[in-house]
């Protein structure tokens, strides 16, 4: 395998996994702080890098950006179905009550 091939294939996996822990994130703590028009974005430029590779006929380029755009559709799935345990409203409330009693201390 040629160092080129190498690098590309590299370069891809490491960008390919690197939304993994963005996933888990959501799941365990929901996607409020992700838009779905960056989501929508992203999912449309990984799908023109696939055509990109399809056309020049490099697997890298293929398979990375194949299961990225997978891993995006995940991640929009996931922000649309979950919502971070107990609810945001529960956390705000938790912060307030907080900073609350902070001040009540002094």
């Amino acid at each position: 395998m040629a160092i080129i091939n190498i690098v590309g294939t590299a370069a891809g996996v490491f960008t390919t996994f690197a939304f993994i822990p963005q996933i888990v994130k959501i799941r365990k703590q929901g996607g409020d702080d992700l838009s779905y028009a960056m989501l929508a974005v992203y999912f449309v430029g990984v799908g023109l890098w696939f055509a990109y590779g399809l056309i020049l006929r490099a697997p890298a380029i293929i398979w990375t950006n194949a299961i990225t755009d997978v891993l995006v559709a995940v991640a929009i799935v996931l922000k649309a179905t979950h919502r971070p345990r107990g609810g945001s409203e529960q956390r705000r409330a938790s912060t307030s009550a907080a900073k609350e009693s902070e001040f009540a201390g002094d």
